[in-house]
């Protein structure tokens, strides 16, 4: 666009809004770019980023989307594009969203301007920034949204592989599986600590069957979540001592004095039974 000439987007899209959005609809729909999204949907997606596109550009503003003008536009890409990063929908076809709107906005120029080549090749060129702005602009949200989506996954994952269970009244087990990493091991002692305020539980066994390897780094993660226990008055049992941990440990050097450790869950079962004063004694049965 010349300097000084203005634009007459906004006045397009004002005047020829009916076709375009018809048009788009239908570019939407071929291209692939509707996604998991329904008809009924699409169609009010369409018409209320038309509806903004058309207000925002009326301002004047059609080279910087990051103005306060086009805020309105921008949150409901943000939405848009949120929906379908739930839904599924891949980038390209949540960009295209954006993108479809092009050919039918540049029938509506042609239409518009007539045979003045300059004046159509200005106008066509704004077109083209805009709606490119916009459709990164839709990507990023999209990725930024996916991310939030992964995240959340992840950290339902942490949750479901570090069930607490409560053996007896008072003692709880926190049956490890996989690797103990820095992450894990936060949502580890939070879990832990949490069910011993609501259970009051005094004992609480961790058992590291299912851990593959036991190193220094695991060691200390074991070490802080017993200490972490203790703070909340809990006692902390570590079971599932295979004889290859047990030399690893030694060979590592790490101190678990002050840590009682035993074979199996039954054995830590035992223990803390014992240490509650439980007793538990086998029912005769009549014949």
């Amino acid at each position: 666009m010349a300097k000084g000439t203005k634009s007459r987007i906004p006045d397009i899209l004002r005047k020829h809004e009916s076709a375009i959005l018809r048009e788009w609809v239908k570019e939407v729909s071929h291209s692939g770019a509707s996604g998991a999204v329904g008809s009924s949907a699409l169609e009010d997606q369409t018409r209320l980023f038309l509806g903004l596109l058309r207000d925002a550009a009326q301002k004047g503003n059609l080279e910087d989307v990051a103005g306060p003008e086009w805020a309105a536009t921008r949150d409901l890409l943000a939405s848009i594009s949120a929906a379908r990063a739930r839904q599924g929908s891949t980038p390209s076809d949540t960009a295209m969203f954006v993108f479809s709107l092009k050919q039918p906005l540049f029938n509506a120029i042609r239409e518009e301007v007539g045979r003045d080549g300059d004046a159509l090749a200005d106008e066509i060129w704004t077109a083209t920034t805009l709606l490119d702005r916009l459709g990164l602009l839709t990507t990023e949200q999209y990725q930024k949204s996916r991310e939030e989506v992964i995240a959340r996954q992840q950290q339902d994952m942490l949750e479901l592989s570090t069930p607490v269970v409560e053996l007896w009244d008072g003692i709880l087990a926190l049956p490890l599986i996989g690797t103990l990493d820095s992450a894990r091991t936060q949502v580890v002692m939070e879990s832990l600590l949490e069910r011993i305020v609501e259970t009051g539980a005094s004992i609480a066994i961790i058992d590291i069957t299912g851990v593959p390897m036991v190193d220094t780094l695991v060691a200390q993660h074991l070490l802080k979540t017993v200490a972490a226990a203790r703070l909340m008055g809990a006692d902390c049992i570590i079971s599932g001592i295979r004889p290859q941990i047990a030399q690893t440990i030694v060979h590592l050097g790490v101190e678990l004095r002050e840590v009682v450790t035993k074979a199996t869950l039954a054995d830590a079962f035992t223990i803390a039974l014992q240490r509650t004063g439980a007793m538990v004694t086998r029912a005769e049965t009549r014949r």
